[in-house]
C-alpha cells in the first residue's frame, strides 16, 4: 500500500501563493467550520463525502484538511481508492495552520 501524501503548512502557503492554487477541502463538520476556516476553502464534511463525491474533480490538485489531520488522512486514503491521484492531507490540520501560518485563525479544543 502506498503512503498517504501530506503537505506541511509551509508547503501549502507556497502552493496557495502560486498562480493556480489547489482546491482546499475542509472535511470538518459545519459547527467546526463556523469557528474557523482557511480562507478560500470549500466545506465537504467527511460524513457526507461518499454521497457528494461527484462534486470533486479527480484531476484537480486538492489539499484536504480537518482539525488535527486525522480525518483528512482518512479522506485522502478514501479519495485515492476512488482514483484521485492529486490529493494530499495538510499535516497538523487547521490547528497547525493557526499556529504556524495564520495566528488570527481561532484555535479550539
Amino acid at each position: 500500500m502506498q503512503p498517504i501524501p501530506t503537505v506541511s503548512v509551509q508547503e501549502l502557503q507556497q502552493r496557495l501563493a502560486q498562480g493556480a492554487p489547489p482546491l482546499l477541502l475542509d472535511v470538518r463538520e459545519p459547527d467546526e467550520w463556523q469557528i474557523c476556516r482557511i480562507q478560500g476553502a470549500a466545506l465537504l464534511p467527511m460524513s457526507e463525502l461518499s454521497q457528494r463525491l461527484g462534486e470533486l474533480d479527480p484531476a484537480r490538485d486538492t489539499i484536504v484538511y480537518c482539525h488535527h489531520g486525522v480525518r483528512s488522512l482518512r479522506v485522502v486514503e478514501f479519495l485515492m481508492s476512488r482514483g484521485f491521484s492529486r490529493v494530499a492531507s495538510l499535516s497538523g490540520g487547521i490547528d497547525a495552520w493557526s499556529v504556524l501560518a495564520e495566528p488570527s485563525v481561532p484555535r479550539y479544543g
